[in-house]
């Protein structure tokens, strides 16, 4: 399993509504119409205020990151190779003022079902 991890920065000219908008209802279905067939998962997490006891107080420099999860890194290797990918990263060029990626592995540690 191969999981990258995008952080991006909106661009200034966007609300955070606008970046939320774009990102939810206009990105992330180009992604799948285009690497779906290869991504065995994708979740994007947008900021919200931290009003959450135990924070350092230092400003968070990202508005949000979305994760991929591939089978193998052939996998993620074809999706990243598309013929569309100018394409799909002019898209978020156009709305952020920055973005990185980490490629990671996951150790899970805990995992609960939360009480509902």
């Amino acid at each position: 399993m191969v999981k990258v991890v995008w952080f991006l920065r909106k661009a200034p000219h966007l609300s955070d509504d606008e970046f939320r908008s774009w990102w939810l209802e206009r990105h992330a279905p180009m992604i799948v119409a285009k690497q779906g067939s290869m991504i065995a998962r994708y979740v994007i997490n947008l900021r919200e205020k931290d009003m959450l006891p135990g924070g350092t107080g230092t400003p968070f420099d990202w508005d949000g990151m979305a994760e991929e999860w591939f089978d193998s890194e052939e996998e993620a290797r074809r999706a990243f190779s598309l013929p569309s990918a100018p394409e799909t990263r002019a898209d978020v060029m156009a709305h952020v003022s920055a973005m990185s990626r980490l490629i990671v592995s996951e150790h899970g540690i805990l995992d609960r079902p939360a009480n509902r």
